[in-house]
């Protein structure tokens, strides 16, 4: 029988995302010269940067190459921030070298086709709740949030929540 969600969160030390359509809601807005514009969660930002204080490895895997989005979540303490990455495979292999990672360690959080890959190789797969059906289908957990609707915020929550790490008293300073 397979582990509920719950049963393997206390075994994660290691959170990546995906931007579009997680991190924000997938809609872009596209100005005169070219520059996209995409919109995040606040309360995402906070749990991402409440993970990295509690000294979780936080990292992005994303196909999107905005250099906004990178100085975003830099500016949360992420350091493992793979902008451009079209077959996430090599970044992931990448992030468990560099942190010795057994698989089950790690919640991956996508939602479309590309993510596929990587979210069959982790411990704990998650997605949006307006994920791509082929994604929910993989999913461990459908967070009730969507893409950019505090999805990111609820993973984090519950993983630390479940780990004695998540209390309410949290300082993280995060703009």
């Amino acid at each position: 029988m397979e582990k509920s969600y719950k049963e393997i969160m206390p075994q994660i030390t290691t959170f990546i995302f995906d931007v579009d359509g997680v991190l924000t809601d997938g809609t872009i807005q596209v100005l005169e010269n070219g520059n996209m514009i995409r919109n995040m969660n606040i309360k995402d930002g906070y749990a991402l940067k409440t993970a990295v204080d509690a000294g979780y490895n936080v990292c992005i895997i994303s196909g999107g190459s905005s250099e906004g989005v990178r100085i975003r979540l830099k500016r949360l303490g992420l350091t493992d921030v793979y902008l451009g990455a079209h077959n996430k495979i090599h970044q992931f292999e990448e992030i468990i070298n560099k942190y010795h990672l057994k698989t089950n360690e790690i919640l991956y959080m996508g939602d479309d086709i590309p993510d596929y890959p990587v979210m069959k190789l982790v411990g704990l797969a998650c997605s949006p709740k307006d994920a791509a059906p082929e994604i929910q289908g993989i999913s461990h957990y459908i967070s009730q949030k969507k893409g950019g609707k505090g999805c990111v915020r609820d993973v984090i929550e519950q993983v630390l929540k479940v780990q004695g790490k998540w209390d309410g008293s949290f300082n993280a300073k995060y703009d």
